[in-house]
């Protein structure tokens, strides 16, 4: 848990440093602060809903994402 933390705000601080580098010295910025500030936008667009969630509930234990439907 810690090391996912430490790699989110190293990520993060990345991200940061390559948008103010833009913002601030744009004729000193290159081809790889362009590239980290567009990924990190570009990340920022994904739906919430990709993303794992735990179920809940008898769903769950019977290992079923939703209502069964009988045949």
């Amino acid at each position: 848990m810690v090391r996912r933390w430490a790699l989110v705000l190293v990520l993060g601080g990345v991200w940061w440093w390559a948008v103010l580098r833009l913002l601030l010295a744009p004729e000193h910025a290159g081809l790889v602060e362009g590239a980290v500030a567009a990924g990190g936008w570009g990340l920022s667009l994904l739906p919430v809903h990709v993303t794992a969630t735990a179920r809940h509930g008898r769903a769950a234990k019977a290992g079923r994402a939703g209502p069964s439907r009988k045949q």
